[in-house]
């Protein structure tokens, strides 16, 4: 089994940036897909973005020219590059592999946008 642990969530004001990590416990080499996903307050979980195993990317639309997904499959750890944030983007942010039979999150962490 797969652990992750998401990482650099905070407050920030709008028009900052962040950098989160997500640390995989084992090999992420050999998943499908790995991704961010968010659950704003009060909303249901979305997908942020999805890097596929051969670098392959995809975006949200409101995200699209802000946020930026690599993977480093010899740290076993994913980021998301969150520029010129906005308030709409306070959410809890969570990490997900695709390991094939296994689909594992992480905990999440927060990231809060002030206006």
């Amino acid at each position: 089994q797969v652990r992750l642990m998401e990482s650099g969530g905070g407050l920030v004001q709008a028009g900052g940036s962040l950098r989160l990590s997500c640390a995989a416990s084992g090999s992420i080499s050999d998943a499908r897909t790995m991704g961010w996903y968010r659950r704003p307050p009060g909303k249901v979980r979305e997908p942020v973005a999805v890097i596929t195993k051969i670098g392959s990317t995809r975006y949200e639309d409101s995200v699209k020219g802000r946020f930026t997904i690599s993977r480093d499959n010899a740290q076993n750890t994913v980021y998301l590059q969150m520029n010129n944030l906005k308030p709409e983007d306070t959410a809890v942010y969570c990490c997900n592999a695709d390991l094939g039979p296994m689909n594992e999150w992480g905990r999440g962490t927060q990231v809060t946008v002030g206006t």
